[in-house]
This record gives C-alpha cells, structure tokens and sequence, in this order.
C-alpha cells in the first residue's frame, strides 16, 4: 500500500494541547523520541514522541513501519498524517503517515524554548555597546558584523549551547549583551585595561556559535560545530571580516584574536598562558555569566 498524502495547510495545524480524542492529526512536530519496538504479536512498529511548545504526544505508526522509519530521524521536525486516539486513559496518535518536514515548512521557534527578554532590547544594547568603542580600527571591525543582516538575525536566533546555559533562541545574544556589560563594568573598576578592546573582544567572542548549531526539533550541532568547535569558526569568522578592511594593524588582530581563542581558558593558546590582562578578564567574565546563568536555570551543583 503507498504511502497516504500528508499535504495540510497552515489551518489544520494544531497544537498538542489543543487536541482532542477523535480528531484528524495533520500537521509539523518535532520528533524527540524514535523507537522500533515489537508488539505482542511480534509485528513491529514505530513508537514515537511528538512535542511542541505547548506539549508532547505518543504516537505509534503500526503500518509498514520501516518505511515509515527511513524517511526521518529522532530530532527532526516531521509532518505527520493520523487520528488522536485515547489509549488508557490518555491521548495517544495512530500515524498513517510521518515524513522529514521539508526547509522551511515550519519555524524552530514553534518548538524550542525562546529567550524570554525582549530581543530588540538586547539588539538595542548591543548596537549601544558596540558604538562606545571607540577605536576607529575595533569600530569599523564592529561595523562589518553589525552592519551584516544575514549575521545579525544568526546572532539573533542562536542559542548559547544545546543543553546549558541560554540553551534557547537568543540565548547568544543575550550573553553576549551580558559579557559586554562586564567588560564595560570591569574598565571602570581597574582603569588600566584597554576599554575598546575587552569590549570589542566580549562582543566578539561568540562569534562562531552562529555557525555552530542546527535549529529543528532539538538544538543540534552542525558540521562545522561537530569538527571545530566555535572557538575556531569564531577565530576565522573574525579573521576573515579583519583581512576584508584595509589597512587594519596586526598588532592589533593578534591581541582581538588572542582574547577570542582564550576566552574558554589557557588551555587554547600558545604554551598555556594568557598573554594580556584583557584576554584574562574576557576568560573570567564570559565564566562568570555563563556560570550563574546556568545555576540559575539549573541549579548548583
């Protein structure tokens, strides 16, 4: 039997709290459980979690189940065909159908968690910051990324990490704000740090997350994220926007590039050592913001 056509316009689509017993099921959810599993019977079937951000459905797919299973992956967002059904006493889906939701069939933000302050605000606060440096060679540096739309909405959508602190959609721009902040608060407290560059370095510093995460059912790693890490794709992104201006000293790339590739510990740079009191600062700050932040979401310990 071939497969059933799942086609649904934006209509249909409801969410998981809104279903009820009895209903048609047609629509894009993240899938955040897979498992081929073996009925009394001994014929097999699929056993599924659905979710959206407003809850999760079990689902079974019971109807040429590994064919089923080729077309998608536990963390895709799927498109689903099938009947709400209550099964003891709780909501359970029958899938005729489930597939990889095609590109832009539907929106990450739909389900994972979001940033809950106001993501103008912090793209207000970042311009604000960037525009107290004033080193005209960091500020033309700055320039060149904020003055990029496509980087801006990255950095405005990225999460922070997948599982721990601003593990969420505008997780990165959130703490890049809040690093930046220090830096400026850490400048007035020992006044002989260079400003511009800490605070260039702290609103650089992330950088390469932009490039290190996939957005779906769960947050994922990308290629470049997998076999790099965001230390090295923030290195070249900066690298690379640094050799695009004319004229811009080296001494001045060694020392942004030293605090961007030391600001996760010694551990990365030449003979382990930090070689400035800002790449040390940038290291504490950006540990101090992502510590109590995670501890604050996840507790201590």
């Amino acid at each position: 039997m071939g497969p059933v056509s799942v086609a649904a316009s934006p209509q249909q689509r409801r969410t998981v709290a809104e279903l009820r017993a009895g209903e048609e099921l047609a629509g894009v959810f993240a899938c955040v459980r897979k498992d081929r599993l073996n009925a009394r019977t001994g014929s097999a079937y699929l056993a599924l979690e659905l979710r959206d951000s407003t809850g999760s459905l079990p689902a079974r797919v019971f109807r040429d189940p590994d064919y089923q299973a080729a077309r998608f992956e536990r963390g895709d967002l799927v498109r689903v065909a099938g009947r709400v059904e209550r099964f003891r006493g709780d909501l359970q889906a029958e899938l005729a159908d489930v597939r990889r939701a095609d590109p832009g069939e539907a929106d990450p933000a739909e389900f994972l968690p979001v940033a809950y302050r106001d993501l103008d605000e912090l793209d207000g606060f970042l311009e604000h910051m960037a525009e107290e440096v004033h080193d005209a060679d960091l500020s033309r540096l700055l320039a060149a990324f904020l003055g990029d739309g496509a980087f801006r909405a990255e950095l405005r959508r990225a999460p922070c990490t997948r599982a721990g602190h601003h593990a969420y959609l505008g997780g990165l721009l959130e703490h890049t704000v809040a690093v930046a902040t220090l830096a400026r608060e850490a400048c007035i407290l020992h006044p002989r740090l260079r400003p511009d560059l800490l605070v260039a370095a702290a609103l650089l510093h992330d950088v390469g997350k932009t490039r290190e995460f996939t957005l779906g059912a769960e947050i994922g790693l990308s290629e470049e994220g997998r076999l790099l890490g965001h230390l090295a794709l923030g290195h070249r992104l900066v690298a690379e926007r640094i050799a695009a201006l004319e004229g811009f000293p080296s001494g001045k790339a060694l020392a942004l590039e030293h605090c961007i590739l030391g600001h996760h510990g010694p551990e990365a740079l030449p003979g382990r050592r930090f070689g400035s009191a800002e790449a040390l600062a940038l290291y504490r700050l950006n540990a101090l913001d992502a510590s109590v932040k995670g501890a604050l979401e996840h507790g201590i310990g």
